[in-house]
């Protein structure tokens, strides 16, 4: 008893086995697929951005010529405009900004964005009615001002609604060339994680004995 005890001391816990390399592969891939699609979004928020500039424009000079050619009143004027813009959006959409997008059923389509661009007009003008009827903020520059800011808050609603209901993705597999990319990615992920785990299970039992030779 004493000599086992002598001076000895147990010795330490063995470290735990580093990452493997597929582990790490792994890990990688996640990191880039997330790079991969925060680009797509920064992209796609360019593009929106410009036709979406290109129609803030043709909705303001469209909006301008029918107040100084007829003798509409504003609101009237500025749904005219409003309507010329969804036309003029519409285009840029289909074949710019999502011209990659799923083609399949353009009725349904059309008739998402029709509706979703009904509840943009009635936000747009919205704004300039209540400015021009409840407060008499009826100047040309105040007109064009309530205009544009109602333009800016009913293209936060568009820009939502036509990418998650008007022009839906297409289907990750179909984009990445490869039937089931997400499956066959998932699986690379859950047999690299089993094969760092198997790895490190011969190392447990020698450790074990290391401890035990210690206290003898």
């Amino acid at each position: 008893m004493g000599h086992g005890s002598s001076g000895r001391r147990p010795a330490p816990p063995a470290s735990p086995a580093p990452p493997s390399a597929p582990a790490e592969a792994a890990a990688a891939e996640s990191g880039g697929g997330l790079l991969r699609r925060a680009g797509r979004v920064w992209r796609e928020i360019v593009k929106f951005g410009a036709v979406g500039g290109a129609g803030l424009l043709v909705n303001l000079l469209v909006f301008n010529l029918v107040r100084h050619v007829t003798d509409l009143p504003v609101v009237r004027a500025s749904i005219i405009a409003t309507v010329v813009s969804i036309v003029f959006n519409y285009i840029g959409f289909r074949y710019f900004t999502y011209r990659d997008r799923d083609k399949s059923g353009r009725t349904k389509e059309l008739t998402l964005f029709l509706l979703f661009s009904a509840v943009g007009l009635v936000i747009e003008n919205g704004v300039l009615y209540l400015a021009t009827y409840g407060f008499g903020w009826d100047t040309p520059l105040q007109s064009n001002v309530f205009k544009f800011l109602g333009i800016g808050i009913a293209t936060l609603f568009r820009f939502w609604s036509y990418r998650t209901w008007v022009f839906r993705a297409l289907p990750v597999a179909k984009e990445s060339g490869a039937p089931g990319g997400d499956r066959a990615s998932g699986s690379r992920e859950a047999a690299a994680d089993a094969e760092s785990y198997l790895r490190a299970q011969p190392k447990r039992p020698e450790a074990k004995k290391q401890r035990s030779k210690a206290y003898r």
